[in-house]
């Protein structure tokens, strides 16, 4: 049999999934990559629904915490509270380095000199490392969070490392606004981030997020005044294959 290329085939079960329901691509990505897949999660709203749907397949699913050492206290706290009373299989990811460490060889605040080189060695390395050896991982990335997401299909081929290795990147709640992850929290009647109540609709490292203001953006929060819109984790190594993905708008429920 001829070898598919990862982006073609990501491709090609982009399409296949493109509109299907939330419950059906998380169950779809359950039932292909079996004990290979694994969730990425810092316990926002998104990756909150999808846990929560994957649990009701396969309650131990790994769940990966980029711990960067740069949280907000209530999230390590939402953390503990979700593996102790949830029960979660929460899989603390960690830099190298400590922060202190990081400090004493490249100067303290680096997250505000020189904000890709901080994300590179505290989030993108660290889940490179961690997805070594998995065959898939699922992300809460929605479309309408930012325009520079507007084009991402439900699957997509992420290399994480120089020798091409890779995985698939499953997507299941991409087509979902936001009011369909708040409406899905509500009547599941799943915990709640501390600090989404205050302005926080999305929660980064503390140095780098700020509460939004009314009509702002769901994440204009993030790295604000920085140019920055990504820390690099659902970017770099991605390739898409050869041909457009066809997008639509529509949403949908799980």
């Amino acid at each position: 049999m001829p070898i598919i290329d990862g982006a073609d085939q990501a491709e090609e079960w982009a399409r296949e999934l493109e509109g299907r329901p939330a419950h059906e691509i998380v169950r779809w990505a359950i039932d292909r990559f079996g004990d290979g897949l694994v969730i990425g999660s810092s316990f926002g709203k998104d990756s909150l629904v999808i846990v929560d749907i994957a649990r009701k397949v396969r309650p131990q699913i790994p769940v990966l915490f980029l711990e960067t050492g740069y949280h907000f206290a209530e999230t390590l706290q939402f953390r503990d509270r979700l593996r102790v009373e949830g029960k979660m299989n929460i899989v603390d990811v960690r830099p190298d380095l400590t922060v202190e460490q990081q400090n004493q060889a490249f100067g303290s605040n680096l997250f505000a000199r020189e904000p890709d080189q901080c994300c590179e060695m505290r989030k993108v390395a660290p889940l490179r490392r961690a997805l070594a050896g998995r065959r898939a991982w699922m992300t809460g990335v929605r479309r309408s969070q930012h325009p520079a997401r507007a084009g991402t299909p439900v699957v997509e081929w992420q290399e994480i490392s120089d020798g091409g290795e890779g995985l698939f990147k499953v997507n299941p709640l991409v087509t979902w606004p936001l009011s369909e992850v708040d409406a899905y929290l509500e009547l599941h009647d799943l915990p709640r981030h501390p600090l989404w109540s205050k302005g926080y609709p999305s929660v980064g490292c503390e140095p780098c997020t700020v509460p939004v203001s009314a009509g702002e953006p769901e994440r204009a929060g993030r790295w604000k005044g920085q140019g920055k819109i990504e820390c690099g984790i659902h970017v770099v190594g991605v390739r898409r294959g050869m041909s457009q993905v066809e997008l639509t708008a529509s949403p949908e429920r799980a």
